[in-house]
């Protein structure tokens, strides 16, 4: 990869970008109130249950296809991958969490990644309701549009992942900055291989119940910090 091109993507890698993230934990608030969070242990293996068999067959393929799809200006591509990625999302917290931040990806793409076209086109499919603008299919194209390949967009959209997951960690329970580090840095490994294994070419699917039932109980929780 070029510099400009690693520059220009770092952009919406880099927890500064405005996708409003920060206020969503992906259904880690519920796990750590009904008990199944307690140590970094628990955080490690919850996430890792997580990327393995729920991300790496849905998010991560849905990324690598749209990256494809963006290399290719393939709009009507990227299109179908953004609603079968909808119609494996279950729980309505999660569905609407990954639109809103997706949506505000590519609106902050189109607008300065202009060279693209795919970018814009795909914009006025989202705000035409045409697409849902899931953030892992924005994230692909944009991604895609800065030159990025399909592996390294996927270790990308992995590893801002798991920074989200590691930061709502130290805002729900006792984990310092050296902790979260650590453990980042031991989910390195499983995000390279990810990123390399998954086939571009396989069929989406998803499991990780028990990560799909806490972000569904998220929304009944007597108090909350985060909105998923």
């Amino acid at each position: 990869m070029n510099t400009p091109a690693l520059l220009e993507g770092l952009r919406f890698v880099d927890t500064f970008f405005p996708s409003g993230g920060y206020a969503f934990s992906s259904g880690l608030e519920a796990a750590v109130q009904g008990g199944a969070v307690k140590t970094s242990d628990q955080l490690a293996k919850y996430v890792e249950d997580l990327l393995r068999g729920g991300m790496s067959r849905r998010e991560v393929l849905a990324v690598k296809q749209a990256n494809r799809a963006a290399s290719k200006g393939l709009l009507e591509g990227a299109v179908q991958i953004d609603r079968a990625l909808e119609s494996t999302k279950l729980g309505r917290e999660s569905r609407m969490a990954s639109r809103q931040m997706g949506r505000q990806v590519i609106r902050v793409a189109a607008d300065q990644i202009r060279a693209k076209s795919i970018l814009n086109e795909y914009r006025d499919e989202v705000e035409a309701d045409r697409a849902p603008g899931h953030l892992a299919v924005t994230f692909g194209l944009t991604m895609g549009s800065c030159g990025w390949n399909p592996e390294e967009t996927a270790g990308a959209f992995l590893y801002q992942t798991a920074v989200g997951f590691i930061s709502s960690a130290m805002r729900l329970s006792p984990i310092g900055q050296h902790e979260g580090q650590c453990i980042l840095g031991e989910w390195l490994p499983l995000i390279e291989r990810i990123s390399r294994e998954v086939d571009l070419d396989t069929a989406m699917s998803s499991w990780s119940p028990i990560q799909d039932i806490y972000a569904m109980r998220h929304g009944s929780l007597e108090w909350r910090l985060f909105r998923s």
